[in-house]
């Protein structure tokens, strides 16, 4: 059992057992534990003599805005939502340029966005893919790692590593062969009451730490709000939604992108009329065939199975609605007679044929009967004696399974397989909403979801058989923000070196999806932005960086279609992603293509992708309102909050603040204030001081009348 420790004791431990640099591990996201990370950081800033370097990734911190309308949004927000979180204040400094000299942070994934012009964190990042990331940081020389945990009182051995056994679960074991070769290294645990007791792999020993701080966690948990998913979302989500086989297995990464995924494949579930009714308008049948052959429109009547590095808010949802439910095993036996269709959807063994069926032999010996027991298909109370069964009363059937007589005997014999699982996730992070419904869960659902390492999951090596069993039909899906015309993919850092966030897992899913049988990776791009109130296209002919070569381009999916770009010469590559771009750009693009020889001089784009904008699809949206949801998942926005976030995004989209005379034409049109008391209220500009906040009230006004919805 570790020792309990107060916040301060446990660092007078850590300094006085560590005697050189400290190479301190931290989970990423949401398993840190702030409180005595920050009280350490405290006490390394005032002993210039030792060193401390932080290994970690996506430290969260709250929302910001330095000033302006933005700022008066955000902060009762955050307030509200984030309660108590307690900020981390090495990344607070790290933000400021303040980081002390004898401290450093280097991280593998960065807050998206939050870090793009801070150069020491710039200078600190690691490029390391997710399932490297245990090994990489095991030879950094990691002396000291520290996590928050969950507890259950009806098992006081052990602690739950719940939101985060990724890198911890591969990190371990690595940790231990080197104490064991005499090397200094501490574990440290914080119980947080709020997070759930996860079973299976991320259920841990006690002792496998050696430090327990005495006080609890009870600080609000760090969420990340729910955000509003736009027209160019839910077309993107539709189109992939088509591509999901039933019976296959599903990844999907965090973002609106994700949300839309979600909903549309909630849709085809729960609204399967009205969901083909629209993607029917929205395709045209231009797909049909690539839907046939890899995906489907029907509802899932055997369900999908999860296997994602993060699990989101979006595949509770789905298990909720009885879409992921198809349960895997993690004994190759059992997954055997799982995959070969021996159980029935509650993992209950339908019948001795299906034994047969799977491939279990004709006659019954001790090990196959030991090995079926043991796994709870067969119930314990069955005995061999030479080539009969023996059942409870005496009665004695043939070990034959084929004979019919044992078939029918056996049936009441018959058993469920148990640790069957509907999802393996690495680390979960997601909304308020997504921990309170987790919260809720009783032991046994829970069980449904299995936390484990992150090498497990991003990886075939390890129980490759029986990762490719469990993993059939795979679709990996994730986002990207740039796409170049010959198939290359950006996700994780600008053309000009700047990291952007990280790439994550993103290659080994990649990777994965080229490796299994029927597997694909299926990247979402919105095929167009606008900043400051110029259009570009996110589909380029060159870019300075990328996180997916080209050599390993699959399926890329916009609001306006599916290129599928696997096998396909670079001038199919090139026509296939012409066809879901926007319209805007496509003769640029053509031109671009022609002129590095990659498209034949007189190429004509087919005349039924010539039509890509966005005023096409807005009038579906005006048609099959319904399935256009803003927040299909929920929000932490209220009604104002909602229609003055997407007021303010649409200034920011329009305008840039330099341009005074368009902003102030803008200003000019506003309605009047009495038409929107309660927007205003919680903008704090229902009764502007000096000319500034009447500018500011007058745009706001023009948002609110440009963009809410009735």
């Amino acid at each position: 059992m570790p020792t309990l420790y107060s916040i301060e004791d446990a660092i007078d431990h850590v300094l006085q057992e560590i005697e050189g640099p400290i190479h301190l591990g931290l989970p990423l996201g949401l398993g840190k534990p702030n409180r005595w990370v920050n009280a350490l950081y405290a006490r390394i800033r005032e002993l210039p003599e030792r060193q401390l370097t932080i290994y970690t990734a996506l430290c969260l911190g709250r929302p910001q805005a330095s000033q302006g309308l933005q700022q008066r949004f955000l902060d009762p927000f955050v307030e509200r939502v984030y309660g108590d979180y307690p900020e981390l204040d090495f990344l607070t400094d790290l933000l400021r340029n303040q980081l002390p000299a004898n401290v450093r942070v280097e991280q593998f994934f960065l807050q998206p966005g939050s870090l793009l012009d801070n150069d020491q964190a710039q200078q600190d990042y690691i490029s390391s893919n997710y399932s490297h990331v245990a090994r990489d940081l095991n030879d950094k020389g990691i002396n000291l790692i520290a996590q928050l945990v969950a507890q259950d009182p009806e098992q006081p051995e052990h602690f739950s590593l719940s939101c985060n056994p990724d890198i911890s679960l591969d990190l371990l074991p690595m940790l231990e062969a080197r104490r064991a070769a005499g090397e200094t290294i501490l574990c440290v645990a914080q119980v947080h009451d709020a997070l759930p007791f996860m079973g299976g792999p991320a259920r841990v020993r006690r002792d496998r730490f050696d430090i327990q701080l005495e006080d609890t966690e009870y600080s609000t948990l760090f969420c990340t709000p729910n955000m509003p998913v736009t027209l160019q979302d839910h077309c993107i989500g539709l189109h992939a939604s088509t591509l999901v086989r039933d019976g296959g297995t599903l990844q999907i990464g965090i973002g609106a992108m994700g949300d839309a995924l979600t909903a549309a494949l909630l849709a085809r579930q729960g609204d399967n009329a009205g969901y083909r009714a629209l993607l029917e308008e929205l395709q045209g049948g231009h797909w049909a065939a690539e839907i046939e052959r890899i995906g489907g429109l029907d509802g899932f009547s055997e369900g999908l199975y999860g296997c994602s590095e993060m699990f989101v808010s979006g595949l509770l949802a789905l298990a909720e609605a009885g879409v992921l439910r198809r349960r895997v095993y993690p004994e190759l036996r059992v997954q055997q007679l799982a995959s070969a269709g021996a159980f029935d959807s509650e993992g209950r063994l339908t019948s001795v044929q299906s034994l047969l069926n799977a491939g279990v032999p004709d006659h019954l010996d001790a090990n196959t009967l030991a090995g079926l027991q043991a796994s709870g298909l067969l119930a314990d109370t069955l005995r061999l004696e030479g080539t009969q069964l023996v059942l409870p009363d005496g009665q004695r059937l043939s070990a034959d399974l084929r004979d019919p007589a044992t078939q029918v005997g056996l049936q009441d014999f018959l058993g469920r397989a148990g640790d069957g699982v509907v999802l393996h996730g690495g680390f979960f992070l997601g909304p308020e909403g997504f921990y309170q419904r987790l919260s809720e869960l009783s032991r046994e659902q829970l069980a449904a979801f299995a936390m484990t390492g992150i090498r497990f999951i991003n990886e075939l090596h390890h129980d490759e058989a029986l990762k490719r069993l469990q993993r059939r039909d795979a679709r990996f899906i994730n986002s990207i923000f740039t796409v170049t015309l010959l198939g290359a993919a950006v996700a994780d850092q600008l053309e000009d070196g700047r990291v952007l966030s990280g790439v994550g897992g993103q290659y080994n899913f990649v990777a994965q999806a080229h490796a299994l049988d029927d597997a694909r990776s299926i990247l979402l791009l919105r095929s167009w932005r606008e900043v400051d109130g110029h259009v570009s296209s996110n589909i380029v002919w060159d870019y300075g960086h990328v996180t997916i070569p080209r050599h390993l381009r699959d399926i890329v999916v916009t609001e306006y279609g599916i290129a599928d770009l696997r096998g396909k010469t670079d001038a199919q590559v090139i026509e296939a992603l012409l066809s879901i771009c926007d319209s805007r750009f496509q003769a640029q693009l053509i031109e671009r293509a022609q002129q590095a020889g990659k498209l034949p001089g007189d190429f004509q784009l087919d005349p039924r992708f010539c039509d890509n904008r966005p005023e096409r699809l807005q009038a579906l949206e005006q048609k099959h309102g319904a399935l256009f949801t803003e927040y299909p998942l929920g929000s932490d926005f209220n009604r104002e909050e909602r229609d003055l976030l997407r007021a303010l995004t649409w200034l920011k989209r329009r305008f840039k603040l330099t341009e005074m005379l368009e902003l102030g034409k803008a200003a000019l049109e506003a309605p009047k204030p009495e038409v929107f008391p309660r927007h205003l209220a919680r903008m704090g500009l229902e009764s502007p001081d000096g000319l500034r906040e009447e500018f500011y009230q007058r745009l706001v006004l023009a948002g609110l009348q440009a963009t809410t919805r009735e």
